[in-house]
């Protein structure tokens, strides 16, 4: 349901291809169109489609784990320190999950939606949903640039991202 609304929003939509880069380019920040993974050819898992509706564009699609594990990322409150735990918590899954050659996906679309990221605590009272995490197994996806150090250091201007800083990245 929250893929179906960032694809039924022009402005989300286009801010998904924003960050598609095409092949052969070097682009200092997104994503790889040769990165993306494949769409779930039952479409049972609702992968984002960063493509959106771009000609000659399509994923490939595979065949699925029939049962796709899913967990979902949540904290008992919502306040700062409960994001650093859960991004902490996140981290070491994603570690644990590449170290046994588990694949994982974000999917995030829901938590983009007040009301979907709601319905997502169901009946828990102390449930502040952050994440849904599909792990399974597949194949390995392609490569992602990575940013000079210059242009991960606070503050420190490379004159390769539009004249941005650090700092005003950070906002």
């Amino acid at each position: 349901l929250g893929e179906a609304r960032n694809a039924a929003d022009p402005d989300r939509a286009a801010e998904a291809r924003h960050w598609i880069t095409p092949p052969h380019t070097r682009a200092p920040y997104g994503i790889p169109l040769t990165s993306l993974g494949p769409r779930d050819l039952g479409r049972r898992m609702p992968m984002r489609d960063f493509t959106g509706p771009l000609p000659g564009l399509p994923l490939p699609a595979l065949r699925f784990e029939r049962h796709a594990q899913v967990a979902l990322l949540w904290t008992a409150h919502d306040r700062p320190a409960d994001w650093l735990r859960a991004g902490q918590a996140l981290e070491r899954a994603l570690l644990v999950a590449t170290r046994h050659g588990v694949r994982t996906s974000m999917l995030h679309q829901a938590m983009e939606w007040p009301d979907l990221r709601a319905a997502m605590s169901g009946t828990r009272q102390r449930c502040h949903p952050h994440l849904l995490i599909r792990f399974g197994y597949g194949p390995d996806g392609g490569p992602t640039p990575r940013a000079s150090a210059p242009a991960r250091l606070p503050g420190q201007a490379t004159g390769d991202h539009d004249g941005v800083t650090g700092e005003q990245a950070r906002g």
